[in-house]
């Protein structure tokens, strides 16, 4: 039998019944920064399938809004984060067997913010917290469905984006010390870099970072405060500094 519709384009004698049906969902990996360490938002499921476990903020696309809206209202509903302008999507999923309900397509959006700011969970999500990174990537905190696979995808990204188009200071906020600057770079490639030849690298040339005149709070060891810095307009083109290879003299050992 074919489905009767009014719009003109659709092309005569067209039954959309003999295609399989497949459901289509978003979800949203949020990276920032938090005592020196990359964090991802994650939620806790409070339904079935999976339920109790922590996943990724997401949900199902309603028909009638586009997967841009979708990312925006489950990131809100979830967690309570607005962070819609700085989503990207990172890619697709569509692994017949990856949901045990049906067959569903979903569409991963990334953001690397500076602060995520109060985290409160609702909808269907139980709890809803910062979780390291690193935790998810050796398994210590199991994903549900594919999540621990599109996480590695999103932290992936990240590490060649940080090179290639310099978001480092997305980690950031407007003034930051050299040493905040490298922190990020620190956490989201996992190898120690050598302060004195990061902070030659990225002064070396002048519209990495600029001189605020100001200065840090001191800290609780005492010392002078270091100097305060904002972003220049080089970071459009890349980056600074380069991955450290295994012979950089960058990279300290442990």
């Amino acid at each position: 039998m074919t489905t009767k519709t009014n719009d003109p384009r659709m092309p005569a004698n067209y039954d959309p019944s003999e295609f399989p049906a497949f459901a289509v969902t978003v979800d949203v990996v949020i990276l920032t920064m938090s005592n020196k360490r990359l964090h991802v938002l994650l939620v806790r499921r409070g339904v079935a399938p999976f339920e109790g476990m922590w996943a990724i903020p997401g949900g199902f696309k309603r028909p009638a809004e586009t997967l841009d809206e979708a990312a925006k209202r489950e990131l809100a509903e979830e967690t309570g984060v607005d962070s819609a302008s700085l989503l990207t999507q990172l890619g697709a999923y569509g692994d017949p067997d990856r949901d045990p309900r049906m067959n569903v397509v979903t569409i991963a959006y990334l953001a690397a913010i500076r602060r995520v700011g109060v985290v409160v969970a609702g909808a269907d999500a139980a709890e809803a917290a910062l979780i390291p990174v690193s935790e998810v990537l050796k398994g210590k905190t199991e994903l549900a469905f594919d999540h621990a696979q599109i996480v590695r995808d999103a932290v992936e990204r990240v590490r060649v984006d940080l090179e290639l188009r310099g978001i480092a200071t997305a980690f950031v906020g407007p003034t930051f010390t050299l040493a905040e600057l490298r922190a990020v770079y620190e956490a989201v490639w996992g190898e120690q870099l050598d302060g004195a030849n990061f902070r030659r690298s990225v002064l070396a040339e002048s519209g990495w970072v600029i001189p605020t005149g100001r200065r840090a709070r001191p800290g609780s060891t005492g010392g002078k405060p270091a100097e305060l810095y904002r972003a220049g307009r080089m970071w459009k083109k890349g980056a600074p500094v380069r991955y450290p290879q295994p012979n950089d003299t960058r990279k300290e050992h442990e």
